[in-house]
């Protein structure tokens, strides 16, 4: 298959509503593998703030809602946005906790190289914004149609 004939597939798929529902399920399974990792990492830190038990609390809310999204229109339009949303704030959230984390650690950003690779994930909260922006999406692309 040609790279041309997956653009067009993934272009008929947008215009019928079928990535709509792929894409409400692919943020229900990024919010556990993100949680997942969220968790892993915290722990390491030894969830040393409350606000880091946030994130990880957001992804079964995230899978929740990324499944009835993917099963049901209704909560593609209400139930899925709201917690894509959330989801979203708090990883933009999260960048700004790491950032001044970074800034914290000895040297700040003046030794920015190693406190980025020593301190905080600089990326990583991204990562979940993603997971929420993709939810977002899949809110607003039409849906795929029973007879379709």
């Amino acid at each position: 298959m040609a790279v041309t004939d997956l653009v067009d597939l993934a272009v008929r798929n947008i215009r019928t509503g079928r990535f709509q529902r792929s894409l409400a399920l692919a943020t229900g399974i990024g919010s556990v593998i993100t949680a997942a990792e969220i968790y892993l990492e915290h722990d390491r830190a030894g969830f040393g703030n409350r606000v880091m038990w946030w994130p990880v609390l957001l992804g079964p809310v995230g899978a929740v809602a990324g499944v009835a999204g993917a099963l049901s229109p209704r909560a593609a339009r209400t139930l899925l946005p709201v917690a894509s949303a959330s989801i979203v704030a708090n990883g933009l959230q999260g960048t700004w906790l790491h950032v001044r984390g970074i800034a914290e650690k000895p040297g700040g950003w003046e030794m920015a190289r190693y406190n980025i690779e020593m301190g905080p994930p600089l990326f990583a909260p991204l990562l979940m914004s993603m997971v929420g922006g993709m939810g977002l999406v899949a809110a607003v692309l039409r849906r795929e149609s029973p007879d379709a």
